[in-house]
């Protein structure tokens, strides 16, 4: 008979229950107006966790491992990205629990993973794999994610935005739920998007000025200017309501949405040549891209 202390199956369990536990201290329960997550401490102070899981008002609090609670404050949220940042507790309490480690790099498809959330601040656990790694990619909200990674594994609402690691207990990222199926979003994101969240609150977003209608074109598809905000980036570029939109620096548009999704944070202050058609004529204009104003 195979001693159970030395089989390797013991010994895997073994590794995963070390790796969760080392990890614990750090994951937190968040309660927003009727809605519960998970997060973890990315700072002293600082909490990420996933912004669609985040009330949209009303008072926050996040229960740390050992049951004490502390009032939080939203310094940052990013729909994009699914990306939050909470501030929170003074105390020296608070203080004391190390920070998680996040690592940049990305799984292996088809190696294990463990996704450490927590229920009422009480640390849970799910084992899963890794069932898809891909490249860089866009959110359907326009959010810059630095790579596509998908796990096959059970996640409850409230475990949303609990850390996922890998078999040795890197942490690779944060998982939410996607379209059926749970993402992840990568460390490296996190430390992008985060540390933008934490020096200045938002993330800042391109901003034509414009309301736009999509419309077929006898060689394509265009966008049309229903409306056109007086003070915006369009109308001092000359941009005038029923024109449509058909190509921007040289390269036609795939549709209202594809351009609405290239105004990301890198497009602010960049100078783009508008390709237009004004009353069946050619038009071009130079447009600076603006910020979006918050909301």
């Amino acid at each position: 008979m195979t001693d159970p202390t030395t089989s390797p199956l013991a010994a895997v369990s073994s590794s995963l229950a070390d790796v969760v536990a080392r990890v614990s201290p750090a994951i937190v329960s968040v309660h927003s107006h009727r809605s519960r997550a998970s997060g973890f401490i990315w700072k002293s102070g600082l909490v990420v966790t996933a912004d669609e899981a985040l009330a949209e008002e009303g008072e926050v609090t996040i229960r740390l491992a050992d049951g004490s609670e502390h009032a939080a404050s939203i310094a940052g949220r990013d729909h994009t990205t699914d990306i939050a940042l909470l501030r929170f507790g003074a105390g020296t309490q608070a203080k004391t629990v190390a920070p998680v480690a996040l690592s940049p790099g990305v799984p292996t498809l088809g190696s294990l993973a463990v996704v450490v959330a927590a229920e009422g601040g009480v640390p849970t656990a799910s084992l899963g794999m890794v069932s898809l790694v891909g490249e860089r990619w866009r959110s359907l909200r326009g959010g810059d994610i630095d790579a596509r990674i998908e796990l096959d594994v059970r996640l409850r609402r409230s475990h949303e935005g609990g850390l996922a690691l890998d078999a040795s207990g890197r942490a690779f990222g944060m998982a939410v739920l996607g379209p059926r199926r749970v993402l992840t979003i990568p460390a490296a994101t996190i430390e992008r998007v985060a540390a933008r969240l934490e020096s200045h609150g938002r993330i800042a977003r391109g901003y034509l000025g414009v309301g736009l209608q999509p419309v077929r074109l006898d060689d394509g598809v265009g966008a049309m200017v229903m409306s056109v905000d007086k003070q915006g980036p369009a109308a001092s570029a000359g941009v005038r309501q029923g024109d449509v939109i058909v190509g921007i620096n040289n390269e036609k548009i795939a549709g209202v949405r594809a351009l609405v999704r290239s105004l990301g944070p890198d497009s602010v202050g960049a100078t783009v040549d508008l390709a237009m058609q004004r009353a069946g004529a050619p038009v071009n204009v130079k447009l600076v891209i603006g910020e979006r104003p918050e909301a």
